[in-house]
């Protein structure tokens, strides 16, 4: 029984998509220089012009039609050809892939001839893509059906692969079977992430399942040095009960996704001792504001309530929960290099290098206020809570007109 599985690829910015590339050739190869769709127009094919007609000696005389299908020419001069090529300038009507400029340069290159039907042709042996096949069977254009991702040029060697070859790599991968329905397969995956030029894009999964996505982006960037990126993006769906997944050990399809990143990186380093790609990633988890909400009117509040209230910030917050709703807040990317120290038994938060500092403990001293300050960061976050009366707060703003005047400071 055959099957079929649809692909949908989406992209940003479709101005800046140029396709998928199914191979890429440097091997020498012959393109015509007539195409039927082309506007019509008259080159000049010039005098030491190669020809593979069956003749060496021969002369078609001016006004002859050369058709093949709905392909045309007309000799405007009579062609003369000595030895094998020709011996003077000689004018063609046709539809012309090339500008005149473009044939006389290919020509002084020895890349342009005479084919054996009479039709002009030139010689590529340089870098070319060639576009990604409508079918992409298990068993590639070489005969092989290989059972990983190896990187060659021609994405249409060794084959696409199938769910099976999903099912065993993640078998292998996890040491269980049947984890996960419907995984795809890494040999898949990372030839279509390498049919997009370029190696520096962002791959988004979606519906990252097993997160064979991120699997295949190390495994191409380990390949190719390419420094793409990944952002997979999965509810955090329970597993079944009862099924293999959860007597793994498995609570959700997110656990086994975060497993698969881990086991994949390490089996790629010991493949590929020398490969040096990017193995680290970040686990974020949606949820709602850090702020607690506020919908009474003033005089509905009661003591007790105002008591609750005495932070601005939900108990069950931690710090990163609050330095990456920061970093939301100012737009900052949230993959960069994040730090943490204790500074007079207050924890300080660095990202980037300085693009932002944060403390959000209780009662900040001052001392720790200079000592941030005085490393100037772009930005500057601390809560409410880590000031015990409005003077305190008001000072920090001085401390940072001081020793950090370009800081933008925040208190949440």
């Amino acid at each position: 029984m055959n099957m079929k599985e649809y692909i949908l690829v989406f992209c940003k910015k479709d101005s800046s998509f140029n396709g998928l590339i199914g191979e890429i050739t440097t091997e020498e190869g012959t393109y015509p220089c007539i195409k039927t769709t082309n506007a019509r127009g008259v080159r000049t094919i010039r005098k030491g012009t190669p020809s593979k007609y069956k003749e060496s000696n021969y002369t078609i005389a001016s006004g002859t039609r050369v058709s093949s299908g709905n392909m045309e020419l007309i000799y405007l001069d009579d062609l003369v050809v000595r030895d094998g090529t020709l011996e003077k300038d000689v004018k063609i009507d046709s539809n012309w892939i090339y500008s005149q400029e473009k044939l006389d340069e290919y020509s002084e290159q020895g890349l342009v001839y005479i084919t054996q039907d009479n039709y002009i042709r030139r010689i590529v042996n340089d870098r070319r893509v060639k576009m990604l096949k409508d079918l992409l069977s298990r068993v590639g254009s070489d005969g092989e059906s290989l059972p990983i991702f190896e990187y060659d040029e021609n994405l249409n060697n060794g084959g696409w692969g199938t769910n099976e070859d999903a099912n065993d790599e993640l078998h292998h991968l996890l040491g269980e079977q049947y984890i996960f329905d419907f995984s795809k397969p890494t040999r898949l995956l990372a030839k279509l992430f390498q049919s997009i030029e370029g190696k520096n894009c962002t791959i988004l999964d979606f519906f990252s399942g097993s997160a064979a996505s991120a699997d295949a982006v190390m495994q191409l960037n380990a390949a190719d040095g390419g420094k793409r990126k990944y952002i997979m993006v999965q509810i955090a769906e329970q597993t079944q009960e009862g099924s293999p997944a959860q007597k793994a050990g498995y609570k959700n399809i997110c656990e086994i996704g975060k497993e698969r990143i881990r086991r994949a990186a390490k089996k790629i380093h010991e493949d590929n001792p020398d490969a040096t790609f990017d193995d680290g990633f970040r686990v974020l988890r949606l949820d709602d504001t850090n702020m607690n909400n506020v919908y009474y009117a003033a005089g509905d509040y009661t003591q007790d309530m105002l008591m609750m209230m005495e932070s601005n910030v939900k108990s069950d917050r931690t710090d990163l929960d609050l330095l990456f709703g920061c970093l939301l807040e100012w737009g900052l990317p949230l993959s960069l290099p994040y730090t943490s120290e204790t500074i007079e038994g207050c924890t300080v938060h660095t990202y980037n290098d300085g693009d932002l500092i944060a403390c959000f403990d209780e009662n900040v001293p001052e001392s720790v206020i200079k000592a941030i300050a005085k490393r100037q960061p772009l930005r500057a976050v601390f809560r409410d809570s880590s000031f015990a009366s409005s003077p305190e707060k008001i000072n920090v703003g001085e401390i940072f007109k001081s020793l950090a005047p370009d800081t933008r400071v925040k208190v949440i």
